[in-house]
């Protein structure tokens, strides 16, 4: 039997605009120094290998998955980064929908099955997330690029 996916999201480690305008300012600090140094010292080529290594770990880190998000047969499957387990949450458990802001803070942290106040954390990027909560009352908190499209195939299976 072939296995449809209805929704199918990747949240990449590397495309959080905060943390590129980061990396981006340290290898620029990097190769000002390099410039500013070149005439007195015999180790600043080492402000040169570092920024390009920061610009190299930075290209790198745009294509790394963190994990991606699969909405298929009335559950939402989470798959991890390498040795993260999958989680399943299903559906048929799940009593409300909303779409929410993930975060009041500036700066947030990508995290994978971070369990914290009652709550169950995922997020990559961004500022939007899917809230499901379950009938014991424990929330899950799915970071999202697509926050409307992947609330409206929610609300369809649960519906089904």
């Amino acid at each position: 039997m072939e296995q449809k996916h209805i929704y199918i999201e990747k949240q990449y480690i590397g495309r959080d605009y905060i943390r590129i305008a980061i990396r981006l300012i340290m290898a620029a600090f990097c190769f000002a120094a390099y410039v500013y140094e070149r005439d007195r010292d015999n180790t600043v080529d080492l402000f040169l290998v570092v920024g390009f290594g920061i610009i190299g770990v930075s290209i790198i880190l745009l294509f790394l998955i963190q994990y991606s998000i699969r909405i298929e047969n009335k559950s939402v499957i989470i798959d991890g980064l390498w040795t993260a387990k999958k989680v399943k949450i299903d559906l048929n458990s799940i009593v409300s929908v909303r779409k929410a802001t993930y975060s009041n803070y500036i700066f947030n942290n990508p995290v994978y099955n971070l369990h914290r106040n009652g709550s169950i954390r995922f997020y990559s990027s961004g500022k939007d997330a899917i809230v499901l909560t379950d009938r014991d009352g424990l929330e899950y908190f799915i970071g999202t690029q697509r926050p409307n499209e992947m609330y409206l195939v929610i609300q369809a299976e649960m519906k089904s």
